[in-house]
């Protein structure tokens, strides 16, 4: 008798759940649309707005591409291109580190075995930039400062991906391997052929976590990356900001550049990336 009861109650908290959803999607959707909008403004228009508040906020007054064309004339151009071709190598080769890693820690048995995964564990619990200063002071002893080895060595093995990609293949039955073993195939075609083609969703979100990582990473490159030609994305946008003179207009569109591309590869991947999240669920 209180099933019926129980349907009608249901309904409610899906409308109230889905009426937060909305509320806090505008929350978070309203700044990225006055960045974007603000892009396109002049730098005297874009606080004209601001108070009192009104539509106008949202639309430029004067729609103009000068700082987009300011901003690839100059030197930001390259700083993103920097960005992207040391972001590519990052994920390229960290993600087949982070993978094997991975593969090691679930599937092989050793000595050490949970102590080296809990070292892993406790990595990506500690800040990078608790270690940034002491580990730039060797790197520049290496002569690794001013290089993009200097710039990509450190975020090629990632504490969170290894753990994400640990959990992912321990949900992957173990019979696949015993049986693959029992044919002839040695562990790497075990690793090659079985376990990465069955991991796409683990590996897109482990991919994703090494992008971030590389993509808005600042004090580093800030410490290494101090010739012109070596300088990223983050680095150049902060840079924008002189001491006596501040293009907003400027500044509001390189934003917007350094954000456009993570976003729309989130909007590609992100049912897998949420796939490879739920997986680190797993009890085993």
């Amino acid at each position: 008798m209180e099933l019926p009861h129980r349907i009608g109650t249901t309904k409610p908290r899906r409308v109230v759940v889905a009426v937060l959803g909305v509320i806090a999607g505008i929350a978070f959707g309203l700044p990225l649309l006055w960045m974007l909008s603000s892009s396109f403004r002049t730098s005297t228009d874009i606080f004209t707005s601001l108070y009192p508040l009104s539509p106008d906020i949202l639309i430029p007054r004067v729609f103009t591409l000068d700082n987009y064309a300011t901003l690839l004339g100059g030197g930001f151009g390259l700083s993103v291109a920097n960005s992207l071709f040391v972001t590519a190598v990052t994920v390229i080769v960290g993600l087949l580190i982070c993978a094997m890693s991975a593969f090691a820690l679930s599937l092989l048995k050793f000595r050490g075995a949970t102590l080296i995964f809990a070292i892993v564990v406790l990595s990506f619990l500690i800040p990078f930039d608790a270690i940034a200063v002491p580990l730039a002071n060797l790197f520049r002893d290496w002569n690794l400062d001013n290089t993009y080895a200097g710039l990509i060595l450190p975020g090629l093995a990632n504490g969170f991906a290894i753990f994400v990609l640990r959990q992912f293949f321990l949900n992957i039955p173990a019979e696949l391997a015993e049986a693959a073993r029992v044919d002839g195939l040695t562990w790497w075609g075990i690793f090659w052929r079985i376990y990465l083609p069955l991991s796409k969703p683990a590996l897109i979100g482990a991919g994703f976590t090494l992008f971030l990582f590389q993509w808005s990473a600042y004090l580093w490159p800030l410490l290494i990356g101090t010739e012109p030609d070596k300088v990223l994305g983050p680095i150049a946008l902060a840079n924008l900001a002189g001491q006596f003179n501040i293009d907003f207009g400027a500044i509001f569109a390189g934003a917007m550049l350094l954000t456009l591309i993570p976003l729309i590869l989130l909007l590609i991947f992100q049912r897998h990336f949420t796939a490879s999240l739920a997986a680190t669920g797993s009890k085993n």
